[in-house]
């Protein structure tokens, strides 16, 4: 590679920039076996094709499958025929055909070299005609030819299906029917409409938490026939919460649009909190910068090991929310009405299969009915029921009735 490069000014001269500093590029003794890392490769053009360049396209092969053979000695994968390759800007499918064609040929002759192909329907043209079997019989063609050669597939985001979707249903259809097709796993790629505005509501939505739902669901349906996705949109957030939410055996192939080890540190912490549901339709990261956090009680709460009863580790337990705890003795708010002094009532009726905090037995006693202070029999000595103590905001765990109390830390 030249250490010099002639690069123009401002006022339209030239100036000679050195390269420096730079620690060459050590080619590894095989494919890189930690990480699958494809590269969207680009074309060479043939700049002395006798061709309309604005029309039609010509490559320089020779430069071309030379490319792809020094990003395979790098140990990385080749991702074919992708947008990176102006497919659909004017690198028609019929040059893409060739490609494909030539460069998983050469894939065979190099031990371990990875290629997946991209299938889309960019030789259909989107319009008010265009029919969901349409859409299907064009991916059904490209996916069938890549197969031919002997490829993997990357199915590409379709024009024609954005243009003629009335919504997710159609999506599942169209991508349900090429997938249930498939002999191995394919790649699924949503590209969004900040990269090519025709995308705009793919998966059926403009927003894109409803459009995430959607690929969600085609992924959760058919993961034996997907063996990854790959998202553009330019949010990091969005990609660590569905990594989050694909079964384990689909990848997320991430792009280099963003702090990579950030992302891995973030992906590595799975642990079920991190995402909670605001409400259908719609995922929230609890640990995005700039999202509150939920309560960690608020759903679905569950006990306390430590805080049971040994004999009562299976039975069902809730922990206290900080509020008022149903059926546990509590002072009433106001002066009890015979004009004596305030004792304790239990908040409504115990359980059927309730039992006693001191052990099994028979069913508490629920309170006696209060008598006229100066009426016959009535006794000055009135019956107390025992506080349930709790040390500070120590949480309780309940298994039927029964209150065992945290051990007090030290």
């Amino acid at each position: 590679m030249a250490e010099t490069l002639r690069l123009p000014r401002a006022d339209g001269t030239l100036t000679s920039y050195h390269l420096a500093g730079a620690t060459p590029v050590t080619s590894p003794a095989g494919p890189i076996r930690s990480r699958i890392a494809y590269a969207a490769v680009h074309v060479v053009a043939d700049p002395l094709a006798a061709i309309n360049p604005t029309l039609e396209a010509a490559l320089d092969w020779d430069a071309t499958l030379a490319y792809r053979r020094y990003i395979w000695s790098l140990g990385l994968a080749v991702a074919e025929a992708m947008d990176t390759s102006q497919r659909g800007m004017g690198f028609d499918w019929g040059t893409a055909r060739e490609l494909i064609r030539r460069a998983v040929a050469e894939a065979r002759g190099i031990p371990g070299a990875r290629i997946a192909s991209g299938a889309g329907t960019d030789h259909l043209e989107p319009g008010q005609r265009v029919t969901l079997a349409d859409v299907e019989a064009a991916y059904e063609e490209q996916c069938a030819f890549i197969e031919s050669v002997g490829g993997r597939i990357i199915l590409m985001a379709s024009r024609a299906l954005a243009a003629g979707a009335k919504g997710g249903d159609d999506y599942v259809k169209v991508y349900g029917r090429i997938l249930a097709q498939v002999r191995e796993p394919v790649i699924i790629h949503w590209l969004g409409d900040m990269f090519d505005p025709a995308l705009a509501g793919y998966w059926g939505s403009h927003d894109l938490d409803r459009a995430t739902e959607t690929l969600l669901a085609i992924v959760g349906e058919y993961a034996p026939k997907i063996d990854g996705v790959k998202i553009s949109l330019l949010d990091q957030a969005r990609e660590i919460a569905m990594r989050r939410r694909f079964p384990r055996s689909v990848r997320m192939y991430t792009g280099d649009d963003f702090d990579d080890p950030r992302r891995r540190r973030a992906v590595e912490r799975r642990a079920p909190r991190d995402l909670r549901r605001d409400r259908p339709g719609r995922v929230r990261c609890a640990s995005c910068p700039g999202r509150r956090r939920p309560h960690p009680l608020r759903r679905d709460p569950g006990a306390d090991p430590s805080a049971l009863a040994p004999r009562f580790r299976r039975a069902h337990a809730l922990l206290q929310d900080r509020r008022r705890v149903r059926r546990v003795p509590q002072r009433p708010p106001v002066a009890l009405q015979d004009g004596g002094r305030n004792g304790e009532r239990t908040l409504g009726g115990p359980p059927r299969r309730a039992v006693r905090s001191d052990g099994p037995g028979g069913p508490p006693a629920g309170p006696r009915p209060r008598r006229p202070p100066h009426a016959p029999g009535a006794s000055r000595r009135r019956r107390r029921v025992a506080p349930v103590r709790t040390a500070g905001s120590v949480r309780l765990a309940f298994a039927d009735i029964l209150v065992a109390p945290k051990p007090a830390r030290s």
